[in-house]
């Protein structure tokens, strides 16, 4: 699936950036295994701490405060950021630029109320900005690697309509 997202992406001359939390860069990791990627993938940024969501992606920290990080407008705001930020970064139209970003427990314990397994996956583009509930099973590292097919598949489905 990653490389049918490159292979759209480069037809569609369109860019990806990541904002990563549960999944510490696992998804970028995954596109960047597949040849080609230079040319698409701009980078991403492991924005595990809220300070680096806040600080690096502008993601309120009131929200932050009041909702924790495992939130679906945390998850818009970390989308959209990333895709502002790399687009300015590289010098591209914001429009070029898909924002991709992370957020959940992975477990095995919960957090603030949040149990293991409880993901939101968003993505920014021209289309707006989308937020994906999920809740997946198994292990801490089962979880996180849900979340990188899951996210891989929205990327697809997205560039595909």
């Amino acid at each position: 699936m990653a490389e049918q997202v490159i292979k759209l992406c480069g037809e569609q001359q369109l860019f990806i950036a990541t904002a990563e939390s549960l999944t510490g860069g696992l998804v970028a990791s995954e596109l960047a295994s597949i040849s080609g990627a230079s040319k698409v993938l701009l980078g991403s940024v492991v924005a595990y701490q809220n300070s680096i969501k806040q600080q690096l992606l502008g993601v309120s920290g009131a929200l932050i405060a009041n909702q924790s990080a495992v939130d679906p407008e945390v998850c818009a705001q970390m989308a959209q950021g990333i895709r502002e930020k790399f687009a300015k970064a590289s010098g591209l139209d914001v429009a070029s630029v898909i924002g991709l970003s992370t957020t959940g427990v992975a477990g095995p314990e919960s957090v603030s109320g949040h149990e293991a397994g409880e993901v939101f996956i968003g993505i920014s583009s021209n289309s707006g900005v989308a937020v994906f509930s999920e809740r997946f099973f198994g292990s801490r590292n089962e979880v996180r690697r849900a979340t990188v097919e899951r996210s891989i598949e929205i990327l697809r489905e997205h560039l595909s309509r």
